[in-house]
């Protein structure tokens, strides 16, 4: 079969790659415990399953406009205006299957060829393919290698051409866990400003920190910032709804046209109980902080773990719920015989011979290191904790 060109530019998602692959072996009678999918172990809010339950009931299952009902666009701007302190009309809205979602129509929308995208490595996995789809250069920027994994600005300044259409921030962090530091995202800021530049804002991690940490939105940063700023979130990671596909965008009118048009030839509406539940789901955060309290344990747990291990190394992270482990001392080793040469075989080593999956640090675009969620229990992290420091006796 002759598939489209476009095919070879971009690569399957290596966390649902993985994630499979573990799901496919646990089904063949294996035991591995998976580290790979972003996927909180909570369940989703009662208030938004109780919604969505009587919305069906209700007969709530037709068509919606495409961007949204207009309870939800409401929702959404007053949940933003509460935690942000910014406001949005309802044509600066839009809502879609997953915040991923949101960013491939803002790509669509937003990049043409030859236009040029900065990217922050490391990097959650879709953001270079999805500019790639859009036929568009991702360009990356380093990270300062403090161990910090905070955006490199003397990087940043020598990779913007008059090519640059955008720079995309996430903050707090996929696959590192980093939140970015208010000088950084105040430089960022500036610099798009100054040269006309888009900045794609990803925060759907933004209620999931620690240490009294607290993430700035560039939105904040005056009218200038505001309105070349798209904000993307949605309710995978706070709200537990991963298999929900709830997500928005809010950003200048003419853009979200642009993203709605797109949508009404591809999805059209998102879930129209889905909508119901999530315009309930907004109204209250009050579950969260045990759950993020909880996330801290687990964070802690794990953080340790690692850095019990000779070779490994890792940054204790404030957001989100990944752990991004330095596995440099480990490359170069061999195990029953067998040597590591890489993130992509180390990983497929720990899932093969130690019962362990994560997610091989290249598809984040940083080899040596591989990507740990800790979005589930302290007894599977306490277990795959312990089958790894089994695999690392074994190493010679």
């Amino acid at each position: 079969m002759k598939l489209a060109r476009r095919m070879s530019s971009f690569a399957e998602s290596a966390t649902l790659e993985v994630a499979g692959r573990i799901t496919r072996l646990n089904a063949e009678g294996r035991n591995v415990i998976s580290f790979a999918a972003g996927e909180p172990d909570f369940d989703v809010p009662e208030p938004a399953k109780e919604a969505a339950i009587n919305a069906i009931r209700r007969g709530q299952n037709k068509y919606t406009p495409v961007a949204g009902t207009d309870a939800l666009k409401t929702a959404v701007i007053e949940f933003t205006k509460k935690n942000l302190g910014v406001q949005y009309a309802k044509n600066e809205v839009i809502v879609s299957l997953g915040a991923k979602h949101s960013l491939y129509n803002v790509s669509q929308a937003l990049f043409d060829e030859f236009d040029e995208v900065v990217i922050f490595t490391p990097y959650w996995v879709s953001y270079p393919n999805q500019v790639l789809l859009a036929g568009a250069t991702p360009v990356f920027v380093k990270s300062d290698p403090d161990g910090s994994f905070q955006p490199d600005m003397n990087d940043l300044k020598s990779k913007i051409t008059a090519a640059t259409k955008a720079i995309i921030i996430n903050s707090p962090n996929n696959p590192t866990g980093a939140v970015y530091t208010n000088e950084v995202v105040r430089k960022i800021s500036d610099l798009a400003v100054e040269n006309d530049i888009y900045l794609i804002s990803d925060e759907i991690y933004d209620s999931v920190v620690y240490d009294g940490v607290r993430p700035l939105s560039p939105v904040t940063l005056g009218e200038d910032v505001r309105k070349r700023t798209i904000l993307v979130n949605g309710l995978s990671k706070s709200f537990s709804m991963t298999g929900w596909r709830l997500g928005y965008a809010l950003g200048d009118a003419e853009l979200i046209a642009a993203m709605v048009k797109i949508q009404s030839q591809s999805t059209s509406n998102a879930v129209t109980p889905m909508q119901v539940a999530a315009t309930e789901a907004l109204k209250d955060l009050s579950f969260l902080p045990p759950r993020v309290e909880e996330f801290k344990r687990r964070r802690d747990l794990i953080v340790k773990a690692f850095n019990s291990l000779e070779g490994v190394n890792c940054t204790s992270p404030k957001g989100a719920f990944y752990a991004f482990p330095d596995f440099t001392g480990w490359i170069g080793k061999s195990f029953d015989g067998e040597k590591i040469r890489d993130s992509v075989q180390l990983a497929n080593m720990l899932i093969d011979k130690a019962g362990v999956g994560p997610v091989p640090g290249i598809a984040f675009g940083s080899e040596n290191h591989l990507r740990f969620t800790y979005a589930m229990s302290m007894e599977k992290i306490e277990e795959g904790m312990m089958r790894l420091a089994a695999f690392a006796s074994k190493l010679s």
